[in-house]
């Protein structure tokens, strides 16, 4: 398998070519650090991705609570977890950093409040 990673940890954007398998990475080329090498091989072998989105807030209609996950998801499992968001709702008042799904689709992640709302 090949793939091209586009290297988002530094300003640099190195476009990476790794080739593997499933479960290996073979070769990499294209990086300009040891962190580029991280990267790439993370993000061909197990991609994450910090999810952001919003939340209902019960009994308000036309506000919504801004929410993001405390630790970077599994990419495979951000559209699970949109559906376990979409159905959740929060009471008011809440606090920057209040947990409003824990554990989400058990991935030892949680979901937690970006702004203070009363």
């Amino acid at each position: 398998m090949n793939k091209e990673v586009i290297c988002t940890v530094c300003p640099r954007g190195c476009h990476i070519n790794v080739v593997g398998t499933e479960t290996t990475v073979e070769n990499l080329e294209g990086y300009g650090c040891k962190r580029g090498i991280e990267y790439a091989t993370n993000e061909y072998l197990s991609p994450v991705r910090i999810l952001t989105t919003i939340v209902k807030i019960e009994g308000v209609e036309n506000d919504l609570l801004p929410v993001r996950s405390n630790k970077a998801l599994p990419k495979d499992k951000l559209f699970d977890c949109m559906e376990v968001i979409r159905k959740a709702t929060v009471k008011l008042p809440v606090k920057i950093g209040d947990v409003i799904v824990e554990n989400i689709c058990d991935t030892g992640v949680d979901i937690v409040a970006t702004k203070p709302l009363a």
